[in-house]
């Protein structure tokens, strides 16, 4: 699976938001919802299109310090790139 670039600042896409379901975090979508959690939702919360990917990974290495820095990163970006597909994302 393709990974983003260093470079690219993830967003939702156009037609998605964050919404609220029983206090808990879901992202809406024209198809549906995605109820999310742990990491999930920590990636997205830092998708806003102003950070880079770069920089949400290494974010994300500081939470997860007992993770591989490799395997964090690579993670991060199967998520992302399966969201695109679904047109949740951008970047």
């Amino acid at each position: 699976m393709a990974q983003p670039i260093d470079e690219s600042r993830p967003r939702l896409a156009s037609g998605c938001r964050w919404g609220i379901s029983t206090d808990e975090a879901v992202i809406l979508f024209p198809e549906g919802a995605i109820r999310l959690e742990g990491p999930s939702r920590q990636i997205l919360e830092r998708c806003d299109g102003q950070r880079t990917f770069q920089e949400i990974v290494q974010a994300l290495q500081m939470v997860y310090k007992g993770a591989g820095s490799t395997e964090i990163k690579e993670d991060i970006g199967d998520f992302l790139e399966q969201l695109k597909l679904q047109r949740i994302v951008d970047y």
